[in-house]
């Protein structure tokens, strides 16, 4: 146990971003006068106005900033690392008893028992929001935790803060964690952040920690239509739940004739689920099968689903000029997201892509690129290039390719370029090289789309 551990031992606080900031404000809390070290490879100018007043105003603090940052990890014997730095640039400075932990690991160390911990390469924001929205409307007090949500530690309290949280759940949070939430949804796994990862078997490992702790009363909610997941449910020991659109007798949550069912019950039709896509159908059947483990009305489940409005970033329809529609789909950051994005919209002229590149493989979405026979691709680096060379490579259709190093340029091509259909940003890749994050690539495609449109329009 962590918690118990926080006030006896020398404290590091790795990374100084929103949850490094938020496990800072944590420790603060419980431990007012004790001394703690916060590193970070930024100085401290640099970092954002409000951590340095926040740095600035606490006397018992000792700093590790800058290049040099790590090496301050071997003074302390309990390290609280943000998910974002790579375990394995920390090993050259470890040293033998040392405790590596997480916001994660000390909050389901209290709250597992009311945790619904939703992970998957894509769509847990969408579901995490959406069994959100289920619970509430269900009359269970809810908290939504995570990159959608607040940091978890902003809401460890003695006191019992909600009845159930709904904890969006990334690999980097689950690495090494040893216990597990009492309902675990797993909603998918493909190749991403193997930059992060020594490769896919160790990325996969990180996120089967997401069920591997459960006990016999645990719940454990996964996509059987993918082998990767069927396979790994077979190690679980809690109560298994299944969904899918395959061999539909076999699983608890299924579609069959336009409908969604659980159980053989009728939840909801499609046409009434307000998300763009097949992919969605298997978001929106993880989160009936939390809602109905806990019990609630169907007809408040359906209620819930309709009345959810699609996340921004995700699919989210800008607006039409002239011939062309504009989809903002920037939260698409693997190839898998974005070959679901193309599927679910008919007419595409354009795709916006490329971005960071964490070695994904890319040859299933460019045959998917042929396969629609795409007008127009815009590439941004790094991944871009390595799109174009294996649409080269493999693919039977060529369209027309545009290289662009920033999103002005980008939707410029795509008003000049497009005719009539549907330009989409779907960049099957991270953001970090050109952008500050998802957020800021979608938000500037909306800016440029419309000072483009009323110029043109």
């Amino acid at each position: 146990m962590i918690f118990p551990q926080l006030s006896k031992k020398d404290i590091l606080i790795l990374g100084l971003g929103r949850e490094g900031e938020s496990s800072l404000k944590f420790i603060r809390k419980l431990l007012p006068q004790k001394r703690i070290g916060l590193a970070d490879k930024l100085m401290l100018e640099k970092l954002p106005p409000k951590t340095q007043l926040l740095i600035k105003r606490d006397k018992n603090l000792s700093l590790h900033l800058g290049k040099n940052y790590l090496r301050a990890i071997k003074r302390y014997d309990i390290i609280i690392k943000t998910p974002g730095i790579p375990k394995k640039s920390l090993t050259p400075f470890l040293k033998n008893g040392q405790i590596i932990t997480s916001q994660a690991e000390i909050f389901l160390e209290k709250y597992a028992p009311i945790t619904i911990g939703v992970t998957g390469t894509k769509g847990k924001s969408t579901t995490a929001s959406l069994i959100y929205k289920i619970l509430k409307i269900g009359g269970i007090k809810t908290v939504l935790l995570g990159n959608i949500g607040k940091p978890c530690l902003d809401y460890f309290k003695s006191k019992k803060p909600a009845d159930f949280f709904v904890f969006e759940i990334s690999s980097h949070q689950l690495q090494d964690l040893k216990i597990s939430p009492h309902i675990a949804i797993f909603l998918n796994i493909f190749r991403e952040h193997l930059d992060y990862y020594k490769n896919f078997s160790d990325y996969f490992s990180a996120k089967k920690n997401i069920g591997i702790w459960q006990k016999k009363n645990d719940f454990f909610i996964f996509n059987a239509d993918l082998d990767y997941l069927k396979n790994f449910s077979k190690k679980i020991k809690s109560n298994l739940f299944s969904y899918g659109l395959k061999n539909k007798g076999l699983k608890k949550c299924y579609f069959k004739n336009g409908w969604i069912f659980f159980e053989n019950k009728k939840i909801i039709r499609k046409k009434e689920i307000p998300l763009y896509g097949d992919h969605n159908l298997f978001n929106v059947m993880a989160a009936i099968s939390a809602g109905m483990i806990l019990k609630i009305d169907p007809l408040k489940i359906k209620r819930a689903i309709k009345e959810f409005k699609p996340l921004k970033h995700r699919m989210e329809y800008v607006k039409k000029f002239g011939d062309i529609e504009f989809i903002n789909d920037s939260l698409s950051t693997v190839p898998q997201a974005t070959i679901s994005a193309i599927r679910a919209v008919s007419n595409i002229e354009t795709i916006i892509l490329g971005g960071f590149d964490r070695g994904q493989y890319f040859k299933d979405l460019v045959e998917e690129i042929s396969r629609q026979k795409i007008k127009n691709l815009i590439l941004f680096p790094d991944t871009g290039k390595r799109i174009f060379l294996d649409l080269k490579k493999h693919a039977k259709y060529m369209p027309r390719c545009f290289f662009v190093s920033n999103m002005r340029d980008a939707v410029k091509i795509a008003f000049k370029e497009g005719k009539k259909g549907v330009c989409i940003l779907s960049p099957a890749s991270a953001s970090f090289n050109l952008f500050k994050d998802y957020k800021d690539r979608g938000e500037q495609f909306k800016k440029y789309v419309k000072i483009f449109a009323k110029n043109k329009y």
